[in-house]
């Protein structure tokens, strides 16, 4: 496996290939002095503000030495994070490039390589190194990271269509055990049907329900692929007497500090206490007090449709409150004097409404040697139509107006609250932003840069937006932080989501919080302190790369991954697989196959062999799965399957042998 790359998440996907699948890593980043995004910049202050922190604690504690220990621990984890750019951890070879060129690819073994993961920063390096890949090696599987999505399907198909030119079939069976995927390897059994696709994915879009999730409590998780969607809710324990909705199957049980603010968020090394993933019947129902992760959902989504209203304001936000009370004001008189002519000439209705407006638009013969009273109702209309004239011309020169804010950003109205403020709206903050309000909540999104990626998304949306440095004093009070439900801190920069953090806690202590740490022992070390220091208010870390990279590796490794959702520090894939070629699968029933931990078949795909790429590839119809199967069904050779599994059951599954490490 071949895996190029600028940033975490880069080494994170290696380190999972090795780990989890035991594959053989040459991994290509740019030379140390040269690094895109090095950590050790950004680090020296974050770690004086941790420091600051930790001594806060400790002085509100009163126990200097456990507390110092633990912000001690702090600062080694982020040295060694930084570190680890150097040198990462679980890669048996590093390449360092500052290009990568056709040349650096030849040395990276791409020729012979059976995967090939290119997770640049940029998406136009990632286009050129697929293309020179693919004419260097039209049977290597590539995995490229993409941005733009529209820009990203038409990749696929064209590198698809080369190797389909290039002669190179597509691989049907799964890889022999131990086997790398060469069609050199004589002991892999799928060697002359050679895995030639193109998976383009993206981190944003993998990380952002997560991250949206995160900072709002009850929402739920939902994976989104070729017109597919699947929608995991979070679900606290049921009250004393109740039983919890199973929904259509259990798939997570979460730690047993879950629901505590100040409890540990699990991961794989939390024991007993932590999250379970894929338990059996017996695990839930014993598991009294903990809440769960159900399948709640499974439907069909048509094309996306754009969200929001657009950059065309609607009729009724042309005009402001007062005008509208105004015109209303002026109706009622007009309607008045009319009744009232009605009654003084004993004129039908109609005619008398007439007159009306023509002496309210003063364009009637005056009323000389008529009665009194009409008389009078002609003076009158003639007044309202005076008050009229200044009337139409506010509202005229405020619907210009409404038309040309309409592109323009819009601030925070006074009476807010109960919002998300979005800090950074740039790759990662514009998947949540989006997230967001296709959930309904109410957001403030606060930027540095006004030419940021995604302003436009929320200038379509009229999401209001605060123009300004969050390091600045009065910043995050004009997004309203005082009366925020929560806070993401997504920008890319450690030390801007830390300051962040730290002084709107400061403003109100019982904030919610998330926070986008660039290394995950970084973020666990910031997240344990932030928990110590506020113990009565929810802090949640998350580290992108963590939860990108799990999708990503299943990729190379030739599976389609559904996508992945986040129970608490652990992950969860869903993926689509052929039964034929994995023993674990074919001849058992649906129970059979169940294994506790590891993974458990969802879904049958019905559609025959040949027309299921077309099938999903119509997003407006689905393909043809069938969600209820019977524990009594037998999986055949033939069939596909959807399932969920852990990292290293898809590993086992897939037929590699996780390499154990000590102490799991």
């Amino acid at each position: 496996m071949v895996v190029a790359g600028d940033d975490a998440l880069a080494h994170r996907l290696a380190a999972e290939l090795r780990g989890v699948y035991g594959e053989q890593v040459t991994l290509v980043v740019p030379p140390a002095q040269r690094s895109v995004r090095p950590p050790v910049v950004g680090r020296t202050r974050a770690t004086a503000l941790f420091d600051r922190v930790s001594a806060a604690v400790n002085r509100a504690s009163g126990n200097g030495n456990g507390n110092g220990n633990g912000g001690n621990g702090g600062g080694d984890g982020a040295a060694l994070a930084g570190a680890r750019v150097g040198e990462p951890p679980g890669s048996e070879r590093v390449l360092e490039a500052a290009e990568l060129t056709e040349d650096v690819l030849g040395d990276a073994g791409v020729e012979r390589a059976a995967a090939l993961a290119l997770v640049y920063d940029d998406d136009e390096t990632n286009i050129r190194a697929a293309l020179t890949a693919r004419r260097l090696n039209p049977r290597i599987r590539l995995v490229l990271r993409l941005y733009n999505r529209r820009l990203g399907q038409h990749i696929e198909a064209l590198l698809d269509q080369a190797s389909a030119l290039a002669g190179a079939p597509l691989r049907t069976g799964a890889p022999g055990p131990g086997t790398s995927g060469d069609p050199a390897d004589p002991g892999d059994p799928g060697r002359d049907v050679y895995d030639a696709s193109t998976t383009v994915l993206s981190d944003a879009d993998t990380a952002a329900p997560a991250l949206a999730a995160t900072a709002v409590a009850g929402t739920s998780k939902v994976v989104q692929t070729d017109g597919l969607m699947l929608r995991a809710v979070e679900r606290p324990p049921p009250a004393p007497g109740e039983v919890a909705d199973p929904g259509l199957c259990t798939l997570a049980l979460l730690s047993a500090t879950a629901n505590d603010p100040a409890g540990a968020d699990g991961s794989e090394g939390s024991g007993s206490q932590g999250p379970q993933l894929l338990p059996d019947e017996g695990a839930v129902a014993g598991a009294t007090g903990r809440g769960t992760v159900v399948l709640e959902n499974v439907s069909y989504a048509g094309p996306e449709l754009s969200s929001g209203r657009g950059v065309v304001p609607s009729f009724g936000s042309l005009l402001s409150r007062r005008l509208r009370w105004s015109f209303a004001g002026l109706v009622a008189c007009v309607v008045g004097l009319a009744v009232a002519s009605m009654l003084v000439t004993g004129e039908r209705p109609l005619q008398a409404t007439y007159l009306t407006l023509l002496d309210l638009f003063a364009i009637n013969d005056p009323a000389i040697g008529e009665p009194l009273g009409r008389q009078i109702l002609q003076l009158c209309s003639g007044m309202v139509g005076l008050l009229l004239l200044p009337v139409l011309l506010a509202a005229v020169l405020e619907a210009l107006g409404t038309f040309r804010s309409g592109s323009a950003l819009r601030k925070p109205p006074r009476g807010l609250s109960g919002h998300v403020v979005l800090l950074g709206v740039g790759k990662i903050g514009t998947r949540v932003l989006a997230r967001l309000r296709e959930l309904h909540i109410p957001v403030v999104c606060v930027e540095a840069d006004p030419e940021a990626r995604g302003l436009a998304l929320a200038r379509r949306l009229r999401v209001p937006v605060v123009l300004g440095d969050v390091t600045q004093e009065g910043v995050l009070e004009a997004a309203k932080i005082r009366r925020a439900h929560a806070l993401l801190a997504l920008t890319s920069a450690d030390t801007t989501n830390l300051e962040a953090v730290l002084y709107a806690r400061s403003v109100q202590p019982d904030l919610r919080v998330v926070l986008r740490l660039y290394d995950d022992d970084f973020a666990t070390a910031v997240y344990r302190t932030l928990r110590a220091a506020h113990p009565g208010a929810l802090t949640r870390s998350r580290s992108v790369s963590h939860l990108a990279a799990p999708a990503f590796a299943g990729a190379m490794m030739g599976r389609q991954i559904l996508g992945a959702i986040p129970v608490e520090r652990r992950v969860l894939l869903f993926a689509a697989i052929d039964v034929g070629g994995h023993p674990q699968l074919e001849g058992r029933t649906v129970g059979e196959a169940f294994r506790a931990g590891s993974w458990r078949v969802l879904a049958l795909d019905t559609a025959p062999r040949g027309q299921r790429r077309a099938a999903s590839a119509a997003s407006s119809r689905g393909p043809s799965l069938v969600w209820d199967l019977p524990a009594t069904y037998v999986l055949k050779p033939e069939d596909r399957v959807v399932l969920a599994a852990t990292r290293r059951g898809l590993a086992e599954l897939l037929g590699r042998r996780p390499r154990r490490r000590a102490g799991t």
